[in-house]
């Protein structure tokens, strides 16, 4: 429709909403597309896998069936459970009462912790990889298992600890103060007043640590290399692909399955993964 002045042109307003959408589609689509492929690849046959088909001419569902049941992936698949699994929970249960102590607290040492914490967070993990091995593997004999990687989660992780200290800075301490008024000591406090208030924060925590345990390759290669019994399945994915590289679909169906459980997990837990991020960042 025009007037008098000729055909009306799209407001600011309109062509700003209209380019972050655009941009917010092409973003999606940079992010899901190789996720579509690697999906649909997986449910090619062997032949098809080879070419520049993008679309299965039969679905080959078996291909998940014939992965789930190579020897070691079901191993593998407990082995990563319990690495990311078990080391989460020690986790957050070591970082829990450390970043209480530094958010709520006034005791002297304070300040060195927190910087100490900080300074944690900077240091490199390759850093201390050769002093770490020759504990856990020359003097402890732990070579070929994955506890070399679980049990010092056991003491704490320092981005745990900042971030649940972050996140913990913005309960007000009035909460706290009501709660020692009406005799509560400062374990009920963390249990009863502290702890479910914190919940994002904590399942910001968990999150991150389960996702970090769960994509570890580094941590495997280094202690279970020398047994399969002990491999994760980001380790041996490597092994899969090397014994099956020319079969792509089986290659992709193995990806897909490696992927598929952070992927459901971050999708129930989103919510409180971004509010407890979000809120991370509220007070200093």
């Amino acid at each position: 429709m025009s007037d008098a002045h000729g055909p009306r042109r799209p407001s600011s307003a309109a062509l700003h909403w209209i380019g972050v959408h655009a941009l917010g589609v092409a973003a999606a689509l940079f992010f899901v597309l190789p996720f579509v492929f690697l999906l649909l690849t997986s449910l090619m046959g062997d032949r098809q896998a080879l070419t520049r088909d993008l679309w299965p001419d039969t679905w080959e569902w078996d291909n998940y069936a014939k992965v789930w049941h190579t020897p070691g992936f079901l191993t593998w698949w407990r082995n990563t459970l319990l690495y990311a699994g078990l080391g989460t929970l020690l986790t957050v249960v070591s970082s829990v009462p450390v970043a209480y102590a530094l958010a709520k607290f006034r005791f002297r040492g304070r300040r060195p912790a927190l910087l100490l914490v900080i300074a944690m967070m900077m240091l490199p993990p390759q850093v201390v990889v050769i002093p770490m091995y020759l504990f856990w593997a020359r003097q402890l004999d732990l070579s070929g298992t994955l506890w070399p990687l679980i049990v010092p989660m056991a003491f704490g992780d320092a981005f745990s600890i900042f971030l649940l200290r972050q996140f913990l800075l913005t309960i007000p301490d009035e909460y706290l103060d009501a709660a020692r008024v009406d005799g509560c000591g400062e374990v009920r406090t963390l249990l009863r007043v502290v702890l479910p208030m914190a919940r994002p924060g904590i399942a910001a925590v968990a999150l991150f640590q389960f996702f970090c345990a769960w994509n570890d390759y580094f941590g495997p290669q280094i202690y279970a290399s020398d047994n399969p019994a002990a491999w994760t399945l980001s380790y041996g994915l490597e092994s899969f692909k090397g014994a099956h590289h020319t079969n792509w679909n089986l290659t992709m169906a193995a990806t897909v399955l490696v992927m598929a459980p952070v992927i459901v997990l971050f999708f129930f837990a989103q919510k409180a993964f971004v509010e407890g991020v979000t809120l991370t960042g509220v007070k200093g």
